[in-house]
Protein backbone atom coordinates (compact mmCIF):
# COMPACT_ATOMS: atom_id res chain seq x y z
CA UNK A 1 0.00 0.00 0.00
CA UNK A 2 0.97 3.71 -1.07
CA UNK A 3 2.02 5.82 1.93
CA UNK A 4 -0.94 8.10 1.52
CA UNK A 5 -3.24 4.99 1.92
CA UNK A 6 -1.20 3.89 5.09
CA UNK A 7 -1.51 7.11 6.45
CA UNK A 8 -5.28 6.48 6.18
CA UNK A 9 -5.33 3.34 7.38
CA UNK A 10 -6.58 1.79 4.04
CA UNK A 11 -9.69 3.65 4.28
CA UNK A 12 -11.62 3.82 1.16
CA UNK A 13 -15.61 4.15 1.77
CA UNK A 14 -17.60 2.97 -0.57
CA UNK A 15 -18.81 5.76 -2.49
CA UNK A 16 -22.88 6.02 -1.77
CA UNK A 17 -24.38 5.54 -5.07
CA UNK A 18 -22.39 2.02 -5.39
CA UNK A 19 -23.72 1.45 -1.73
CA UNK A 20 -27.65 2.75 -3.22
CA UNK A 21 -27.48 -0.06 -6.07
CA UNK A 22 -26.39 -2.80 -3.38
CA UNK A 23 -29.00 -1.70 -1.56
CA UNK A 24 -31.57 -3.27 -3.90
CA UNK A 25 -30.22 -6.62 -3.61
CA UNK A 26 -30.75 -6.74 0.06
CA UNK A 27 -34.37 -8.18 1.50
CA UNK A 28 -34.09 -7.74 4.80
CA UNK A 29 -37.22 -9.61 7.27
CA UNK A 30 -39.70 -8.54 8.84
CA UNK A 31 -38.42 -9.74 12.44
CA UNK A 32 -35.34 -7.91 13.49
CA UNK A 33 -32.06 -8.92 11.82
CA UNK A 34 -28.50 -7.79 12.90
CA UNK A 35 -26.00 -6.50 10.00
CA UNK A 36 -22.22 -6.11 10.93
CA UNK A 37 -19.18 -4.14 9.24
CA UNK A 38 -16.14 -5.21 10.20
CA UNK A 39 -14.02 -2.11 9.07
CA UNK A 40 -16.64 1.04 9.57
CA UNK A 41 -15.26 3.95 8.48
CA UNK A 42 -17.42 6.77 9.27
CA UNK A 43 -20.18 4.35 9.03
CA UNK A 44 -22.03 6.28 5.64
CA UNK A 45 -22.21 3.22 3.49
CA UNK A 46 -23.06 0.60 6.17
CA UNK A 47 -26.10 2.99 7.09
CA UNK A 48 -27.33 3.20 3.61
CA UNK A 49 -26.65 -0.61 2.55
CA UNK A 50 -29.03 -1.51 6.01
CA UNK A 51 -31.41 1.49 5.01
CA UNK A 52 -35.28 1.28 5.23
CA UNK A 53 -34.81 -2.03 7.66
CA UNK A 54 -35.73 -3.03 11.30
CA UNK A 55 -31.47 -3.86 11.70
CA UNK A 56 -29.29 -4.29 14.87
CA UNK A 57 -25.83 -2.47 13.12
CA UNK A 58 -22.79 -3.33 14.48
CA UNK A 59 -19.34 -1.89 13.41
CA UNK A 60 -15.72 -2.21 14.26
CA UNK A 61 -13.25 0.39 13.70
CA UNK A 62 -9.54 0.66 14.13
CA UNK A 63 -9.27 4.88 13.63
CA UNK A 64 -10.07 6.69 16.61
CA UNK A 65 -11.62 9.88 15.06
CA UNK A 66 -13.87 7.82 12.43
CA UNK A 67 -15.07 5.48 14.91
CA UNK A 68 -16.36 8.63 17.21
CA UNK A 69 -17.97 9.78 13.45
CA UNK A 70 -19.17 5.80 12.60
CA UNK A 71 -20.97 5.76 16.91
CA UNK A 72 -23.65 8.70 15.45
CA UNK A 73 -24.77 6.01 13.09
CA UNK A 74 -23.58 2.54 14.51
CA UNK A 75 -24.68 2.33 18.18
CA UNK A 76 -22.77 -0.65 18.82
CA UNK A 77 -19.59 -0.24 17.98
CA UNK A 78 -15.96 -1.52 19.06
CA UNK A 79 -12.60 0.48 18.19
CA UNK A 80 -9.93 -1.82 17.58
CA UNK A 81 -8.34 -4.05 14.91
CA UNK A 82 -10.86 -6.30 13.36
CA UNK A 83 -8.57 -10.01 13.73
CA UNK A 84 -8.23 -8.98 17.74
CA UNK A 85 -12.14 -9.18 17.76
CA UNK A 86 -14.16 -12.40 19.07
CA UNK A 87 -17.70 -13.11 18.24
CA UNK A 88 -19.79 -16.39 18.59
CA UNK A 89 -20.50 -18.22 15.17
CA UNK A 90 -23.12 -17.92 12.81
CA UNK A 91 -25.05 -14.49 14.90
CA UNK A 92 -24.94 -12.49 12.32
CA UNK A 93 -27.79 -12.23 8.92
CA UNK A 94 -25.49 -9.59 6.57
CA UNK A 95 -21.92 -9.31 6.60
CA UNK A 96 -20.67 -6.15 4.78
CA UNK A 97 -17.29 -6.14 4.53
CA UNK A 98 -15.02 -3.12 2.72
CA UNK A 99 -11.25 -4.45 4.26
CA UNK A 100 -7.95 -2.42 3.91
CA UNK A 101 -6.05 -3.48 0.62
CA UNK A 102 -2.51 -4.15 1.92
CA UNK A 103 -0.18 -6.98 3.21
CA UNK A 104 -0.12 -8.41 6.97
CA UNK A 105 2.76 -9.99 8.51
CA UNK A 106 2.15 -13.38 9.82
CA UNK A 107 4.40 -15.64 12.32
CA UNK A 108 5.31 -18.05 9.13
CA UNK A 109 3.71 -16.21 5.77
CA UNK A 110 2.29 -12.98 4.68
CA UNK A 111 -1.07 -12.46 3.68
CA UNK A 112 -3.24 -10.47 2.05
CA UNK A 113 -5.84 -8.51 4.07
CA UNK A 114 -8.44 -9.11 2.37
CA UNK A 115 -8.15 -12.98 2.65
CA UNK A 116 -7.58 -12.70 6.56
CA UNK A 117 -10.10 -10.14 7.11
CA UNK A 118 -12.72 -13.16 5.01
CA UNK A 119 -11.47 -15.75 6.75
CA UNK A 120 -11.59 -14.05 10.21
CA UNK A 121 -15.49 -12.87 9.78
CA UNK A 122 -17.20 -15.27 7.54
CA UNK A 123 -17.72 -17.42 10.34
CA UNK A 124 -19.71 -15.13 11.99
CA UNK A 125 -22.78 -15.31 9.58
CA UNK A 126 -25.61 -17.38 9.99
CA UNK A 127 -26.03 -20.39 7.23
CA UNK A 128 -28.16 -18.34 4.10
CA UNK A 129 -26.60 -15.38 5.72
CA UNK A 130 -25.67 -12.94 2.97
CA UNK A 131 -22.02 -11.41 2.47
CA UNK A 132 -21.20 -8.16 0.57
CA UNK A 133 -17.73 -8.27 -0.43
CA UNK A 134 -15.87 -5.05 -1.62
CA UNK A 135 -12.49 -6.06 -3.12
CA UNK A 136 -10.32 -4.93 -5.98
CA UNK A 137 -10.78 -7.31 -9.05
CA UNK A 138 -6.95 -8.86 -8.94
CA UNK A 139 -7.13 -10.18 -5.51
CA UNK A 140 -10.52 -12.62 -5.94
CA UNK A 141 -7.77 -15.28 -6.62
CA UNK A 142 -6.62 -15.12 -2.81
CA UNK A 143 -9.97 -15.23 -1.29
CA UNK A 144 -10.89 -17.45 -3.89
CA UNK A 145 -11.06 -20.82 -1.18
CA UNK A 146 -13.13 -19.28 0.88
CA UNK A 147 -15.68 -17.83 -1.69
CA UNK A 148 -15.98 -21.24 -3.47
CA UNK A 149 -16.46 -23.52 0.13
CA UNK A 150 -18.11 -21.21 2.13
CA UNK A 151 -20.57 -19.37 -0.40
CA UNK A 152 -23.42 -20.28 -3.24
CA UNK A 153 -25.72 -18.14 -5.28
CA UNK A 154 -22.27 -16.04 -5.74
CA UNK A 155 -22.31 -12.93 -8.09
CA UNK A 156 -19.49 -10.64 -9.33
CA UNK A 157 -20.35 -7.38 -10.41
CA UNK A 158 -17.60 -4.10 -11.48
CA UNK A 159 -18.15 -0.75 -9.60
CA UNK A 160 -18.20 2.27 -12.20
CA UNK A 161 -17.91 4.71 -9.71
CA UNK A 162 -14.34 6.87 -10.56
CA UNK A 163 -13.04 6.24 -7.25
CA UNK A 164 -13.69 2.98 -7.98
CA UNK A 165 -12.82 1.96 -11.15
CA UNK A 166 -8.76 3.74 -10.07
CA UNK A 167 -9.00 0.37 -8.01
CA UNK A 168 -10.55 -1.66 -10.04
CA UNK A 169 -12.91 -2.47 -7.56
CA UNK A 170 -15.66 -4.87 -7.62
CA UNK A 171 -18.57 -6.35 -5.44
CA UNK A 172 -18.88 -9.87 -4.42
CA UNK A 173 -23.17 -10.93 -3.17
CA UNK A 174 -23.53 -14.17 -2.13
CA UNK A 175 -25.12 -16.71 0.48
CA UNK A 176 -23.33 -18.98 3.14
CA UNK A 177 -23.88 -22.41 2.86
CA UNK A 178 -25.60 -24.32 4.87
CA UNK A 179 -23.53 -27.24 6.52
CA UNK A 180 -25.59 -29.78 4.69
CA UNK A 181 -24.75 -27.79 1.35
CA UNK A 182 -21.50 -28.27 2.36
CA UNK A 183 -21.73 -32.06 2.51
CA UNK A 184 -22.59 -32.37 -0.95
CA UNK A 185 -20.13 -30.06 -2.38
CA UNK A 186 -16.96 -32.31 -4.71
CA UNK A 187 -13.76 -31.46 -4.72
CA UNK A 188 -14.32 -30.85 -8.67
CA UNK A 189 -16.65 -28.14 -7.74
CA UNK A 190 -14.56 -26.47 -5.18
CA UNK A 191 -11.87 -26.60 -7.71
CA UNK A 192 -13.79 -25.37 -10.80
CA UNK A 193 -15.35 -22.54 -8.50
CA UNK A 194 -11.40 -21.23 -7.20
CA UNK A 195 -10.41 -21.55 -11.14
CA UNK A 196 -13.52 -19.44 -12.68
CA UNK A 197 -12.45 -15.99 -9.47
CA UNK A 198 -8.61 -16.70 -10.67
CA UNK A 199 -9.58 -16.23 -14.36
CA UNK A 200 -11.69 -13.27 -13.31
CA UNK A 201 -8.74 -12.03 -11.09
CA UNK A 202 -6.73 -12.12 -14.43
CA UNK A 203 -8.88 -10.39 -16.48
CA UNK A 204 -11.56 -8.56 -14.78
CA UNK A 205 -12.77 -6.99 -18.48
CA UNK A 206 -15.73 -9.94 -18.31
CA UNK A 207 -17.06 -8.48 -15.29
CA UNK A 208 -20.70 -6.62 -15.61
CA UNK A 209 -21.37 -3.58 -13.92
CA UNK A 210 -23.45 -3.77 -11.00
CA UNK A 211 -26.84 -2.95 -12.53
CA UNK A 212 -29.68 -0.38 -11.35
CA UNK A 213 -32.04 -3.33 -10.99
CA UNK A 214 -31.16 -6.29 -9.62
CA UNK A 215 -30.95 -9.44 -11.13
CA UNK A 216 -31.40 -11.37 -7.78
CA UNK A 217 -32.40 -11.22 -4.45
CA UNK A 218 -30.93 -12.12 -1.09
CA UNK A 219 -32.64 -12.48 1.86
CA UNK A 220 -31.07 -12.08 5.04
CA UNK A 221 -32.58 -14.62 8.04
CA UNK A 222 -33.65 -13.50 11.12
CA UNK A 223 -30.74 -13.42 13.56
CA UNK A 224 -30.58 -11.46 17.62
CA UNK A 225 -28.32 -9.55 19.00
CA UNK A 226 -24.77 -10.50 19.32
CA UNK A 227 -21.56 -9.86 21.22
CA UNK A 228 -18.67 -8.61 20.16
CA UNK A 229 -15.47 -8.83 22.66
CA UNK A 230 -12.19 -7.11 21.63
CA UNK A 231 -8.82 -8.85 23.12
CA UNK A 232 -6.25 -6.26 21.81
CA UNK A 233 -4.58 -3.47 23.33
CA UNK A 234 -5.95 0.06 23.87
CA UNK A 235 -3.80 1.58 21.28
CA UNK A 236 -5.31 5.04 21.85
CA UNK A 237 -4.98 4.54 25.77
CA UNK A 238 -1.20 3.60 25.34
CA UNK A 239 0.02 6.27 22.98
CA UNK A 240 -1.94 9.06 25.40
CA UNK A 241 -0.13 7.17 28.48
CA UNK A 242 3.60 7.06 26.70
CA UNK A 243 5.12 9.89 27.27
CA UNK A 244 4.61 9.81 31.19
CA UNK A 245 6.59 6.41 30.95
CA UNK A 246 10.26 6.75 32.13
CA UNK A 247 11.66 4.76 29.49
CA UNK A 248 10.15 6.84 26.66
CA UNK A 249 11.39 10.00 28.24
CA UNK A 250 14.75 8.04 28.01
CA UNK A 251 14.70 6.77 24.41
CA UNK A 252 12.99 10.35 23.10
CA UNK A 253 17.06 12.03 24.12
CA UNK A 254 17.68 10.04 21.39
CA UNK A 255 14.99 9.18 19.11
CA UNK A 256 13.75 13.14 18.71
CA UNK A 257 16.71 15.70 17.96
CA UNK A 258 17.15 18.81 19.77
CA UNK A 259 16.45 21.92 18.09
CA UNK A 260 19.82 23.35 16.81
CA UNK A 261 20.55 26.87 18.04
CA UNK A 262 23.66 29.10 17.48
CA UNK A 263 24.57 31.65 20.08
CA UNK A 264 27.37 34.06 20.41
CA UNK A 265 29.82 36.06 17.71
CA UNK A 266 31.87 34.27 14.77
CA UNK A 267 35.39 34.90 16.08
CA UNK A 268 35.97 36.47 12.44
CA UNK A 269 33.91 38.34 9.66
CA UNK A 270 31.78 35.92 7.60
CA UNK A 271 32.54 35.58 4.23
CA UNK A 272 28.88 36.19 1.97
CA UNK A 273 29.69 32.20 1.16
CA UNK A 274 29.05 31.56 5.16
CA UNK A 275 26.37 34.12 5.27
CA UNK A 276 24.49 32.19 2.26
CA UNK A 277 24.86 28.63 3.89
CA UNK A 278 24.09 30.06 7.38
CA UNK A 279 20.90 31.03 5.78
CA UNK A 280 19.98 28.18 3.20
CA UNK A 281 20.66 25.19 6.79
CA UNK A 282 18.25 27.27 8.84
CA UNK A 283 20.51 28.78 11.20
CA UNK A 284 19.64 32.31 10.41
CA UNK A 285 15.80 32.01 10.36
CA UNK A 286 13.88 34.08 13.39
CA UNK A 287 13.03 37.84 14.33
CA UNK A 288 15.45 40.41 12.83
CA UNK A 289 15.56 44.57 12.97
CA UNK A 290 13.62 47.12 14.89
CA UNK A 291 10.39 49.19 14.91
CA UNK A 292 9.37 49.56 10.95
CA UNK A 293 11.66 46.87 10.02
CA UNK A 294 11.26 44.28 12.54
CA UNK A 295 10.53 41.32 10.65
CA UNK A 296 10.58 37.51 10.40
CA UNK A 297 12.54 35.52 8.03
CA UNK A 298 12.17 32.06 7.15
CA UNK A 299 14.64 30.09 4.76
CA UNK A 300 13.79 26.58 2.96
CA UNK A 301 14.69 24.67 -0.08
CA UNK A 302 12.30 24.56 -3.12
CA UNK A 303 12.33 22.54 -6.29
CA UNK A 304 11.90 24.01 -9.21
CA UNK A 305 10.99 22.48 -12.69
CA UNK A 306 12.20 23.92 -16.25
CA UNK A 307 10.66 23.49 -18.77
CA UNK A 308 12.29 23.91 -22.29
CA UNK A 309 10.56 22.75 -26.00
CA UNK A 310 12.45 21.64 -29.30
CA UNK A 311 10.56 21.11 -32.59
CA UNK A 312 12.49 19.15 -35.10
CA UNK A 313 12.08 19.15 -39.11
CA UNK A 314 9.39 17.14 -39.34
CA UNK A 315 7.48 19.13 -36.68
CA UNK A 316 7.49 17.57 -33.64
CA UNK A 317 7.88 19.29 -30.37
CA UNK A 318 9.51 17.64 -27.61
CA UNK A 319 9.21 18.94 -24.42
CA UNK A 320 12.07 18.25 -21.32
CA UNK A 321 11.80 19.01 -17.71
CA UNK A 322 14.05 19.77 -15.80
CA UNK A 323 14.68 19.67 -11.92
CA UNK A 324 16.76 21.49 -9.95
CA UNK A 325 16.85 22.52 -6.24
CA UNK A 326 17.15 26.37 -4.91
CA UNK A 327 16.76 28.19 -1.73
CA UNK A 328 13.29 30.54 -1.13
CA UNK A 329 13.37 33.34 1.42
CA UNK A 330 10.29 34.60 3.33
CA UNK A 331 10.55 37.59 5.10
CA UNK A 332 7.43 38.95 7.34
CA UNK A 333 7.41 42.32 8.48
CA UNK A 334 5.89 43.40 11.73
CA UNK A 335 3.17 45.87 9.09
CA UNK A 336 1.69 42.40 7.57
CA UNK A 337 3.68 43.01 4.27
CA UNK A 338 5.18 39.38 3.33
CA UNK A 339 7.99 39.59 0.84
CA UNK A 340 9.22 36.01 -0.80
CA UNK A 341 12.61 36.06 -2.22
CA UNK A 342 13.63 33.39 -4.89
Amino acid sequence: MRFQGKSRLGFYPLPLSEAQRIRRFIWFPDAPSSAIDPCVGDGVAFEVITNGAEVLRYGIELDAYRAEQARQRIPNLVQGNTLEVQCPVECFGLLYLNPPYDWTLGPADSRRTEQSFLSHTYRWLKPGGVLIFVIPAERLAECSQDLSSHFCDVRVYRLEAPECVDYKQVVVIGARRSRHEKERLTDSDITRARFYYANLARNPSPIPVLPSEPEARYDVPVSGPAQLVYRGLPLDEIEDLLPQSAAYRQAGRILFAQPVSANGRPLTPLHAGHVGLLACSGLLNGIFGSEGQRHISFWQAVKIVDNTEEEDEQGVVTVREKERFSNELTVVYSTGQVAVLK
